[in-house]
């Protein structure tokens, strides 16, 4: 069968707005006065993602819901504009949307609009079943309804993988993509044990390979069994914005995975894809191209030569 998509994105589109604060967290005030103003502009993790794998020069395509409205307006100029494939379902509640305040330190803290998504919130089987037909890999988004997916995608025969972003370790609600994804990606912000989390993940799931990211202290990668560590890497620039490196590192991973890479060797591409990501404004949606990340990591892989 022909494979016309490299990776089948599920889920993420929606729109931020950015709010830039002078400290985080923010102490109680009347009123604030914004300094470099506020915007708001498409781009949550799958658009992200998206991005990031298109960037890569990996031919993607990008499914969610999305309201008839002005967000949705926003997430189908995003993708038109940078020749993304979307398929956009209706969504009764509207698009997606969510507030993040960031720090002059590049931390940010994310509002999420939870009134956008119902339970009654669901894909065309059809649809999900024949994009994933002509997909060589699936990267499903953690937010509604993409875990009813799941079954469908896993039928249609393709790998599957997932990014639980803070998840503690407990809550069931991440589990279904905990368990049904062959490739799992989590950041360790929220966890007091990360090789526990991971383990436990590998043991009752499917997946041969979890990532957990952990900022300026790298990446661990357990992998058949074997855990390591990969480090952090020095940012091209100065730091401006954590938002979406998470995604740049994902998108790379899935680079090296889909190109046969060993997985450790797709840490590294994620963690300098990552770095890239933190120096770009959250105002703006930029990501690394495939010529300027095999190039950084060539640069890195020469440097821990011993």
């Amino acid at each position: 069968m022909s494979r016309q998509t490299d990776v089948l994105v599920l889920g993420g589109a929606g729109v931020d707005t950015i709010v830039h604060v002078p400290e985080l967290p923010l102490p109680f005030a009347d009123s604030y006065m914004i300094r470099p103003g506020i915007e708001t502009r498409a781009g949550q993790s799958g658009d992200f993602v998206s991005l990031g794998l298109h960037a890569l020069g990996l031919r993607t395509h990008h499914l969610d819901m999305i309201g008839d409205d002005h967000e949705g307006d926003l997430v189908r100029a995003l993708h038109r504009d940078r020749g993304i494939p979307l398929t956009a379902v209706p969504a009764p509640g509207g698009t997606k949307r969510a507030v993040n305040l960031v720090g002059p330190d590049g931390r940010r803290l994310s509002l999420y609009d939870a009134t956008r998504s119902r339970e009654t919130d669901r894909f065309d089987e059809p649809a999900v079943r024949q994009l994933a037909g002509v997909a060589r890999h699936a990267h499903v988004v953690i937010t509604q309804p993409c875990a009813l997916a799941l079954p469908v995608l896993r039928e249609a025969g393709v790998t599957i993988s997932t990014d639980l972003h803070n998840w503690d370790g407990a809550d069931p609600y991440h589990e279904a993509f905990a368990l049904q994804a062959d490739l799992v990606f989590l950041s360790a912000t929220d966890l007091d044990d990360p090789e526990r989390t991971l383990r436990n993940i590998a043991a009752r799931g499917r997946a041969r390979t979890v990532v957990a990211t952990a900022g300026a202290d790298g990446s661990y990668l357990l992998y058949d069994g074997e855990l390591t560590h990969t480090p952090a890497v020095t940012p091209p620039a100065p730091v401006v914005d954590s938002n979406g490196a998470g995604d740049a590192f994902a998108a790379a991973f899935l680079l090296g995975t889909l190109n046969g890479e060993h997985p450790r060797r797709c840490a590294l591409y994620g963690t300098v894809a990552g770095a890239y990501a933190c120096t770009v404004p959250s105002t703006r949606t930029g990501a690394i191209g495939r010529e300027e990340l095999l190039a950084r990591v060539a640069e890195v892989e020469k440097d821990r030569t011993p």
